[in-house]
């Protein structure tokens, strides 16, 4: 075989073949792995804001299915959302701390046009409310279904 003005073997020529066809199958597969990751990266786009009525909900309170979600990874920081009918969760854990006395403050639920937003703040122990367990803050925050997209911070 001729390749440009270099004379292939086939023996050569079959290892390029081989070498094509491993880089077609890697990036397919790596295309499946991206699309079936299940995870999006929105922007959202934050125009004017107004105010989301909301209500802190108790771990009791919460459907069975967020409160395994919630147990299985309160180790680690997380956000979510969860779905139930017209009621819409949001869940923002801090993970691990070291102590006990954490608490969560809520500085904003809102949304624009183009989504919701939900701004929360991890508050530290008071030196006379310092457990010696670690604990694991965590917040879920109950409002209408919207049909937007939420964007955690905090």
């Amino acid at each position: 075989l001729i390749w440009g003005k270099h004379r292939m073997s086939s023996k050569e020529c079959g290892r390029g073949v081989f070498v094509r066809r491993m880089a077609w199958v890697l990036g397919v597969c790596l295309a499946v792995a991206v699309f079936l990751t299940g995870c999006e990266l929105i922007r959202i786009e934050e125009g004017e804001r107004t105010p989301v009525e909301y209500a802190i909900v108790k771990q009791e309170e919460l459907p069975d299915e967020a409160v395994e979600f919630i147990e299985q990874r309160k180790k680690k920081e997380f956000q979510m959302t969860y779905l139930v009918g017209d009621v819409l969760y949001l869940l923002k854990g801090y993970g691990e701390q070291m102590t006990g006395g954490y608490s969560i403050q809520v500085e904003e639920v809102s949304e624009s046009e183009n989504g919701v937003f939900c701004k929360t703040r991890l508050i530290g122990p008071s030196e006379g409310n310092q457990g010696g367990e670690p604990s694991y803050p965590c917040i879920v925050l109950k409002i209408k279904k919207t049909g937007k997209p939420v964007q955690f911070t905090g």
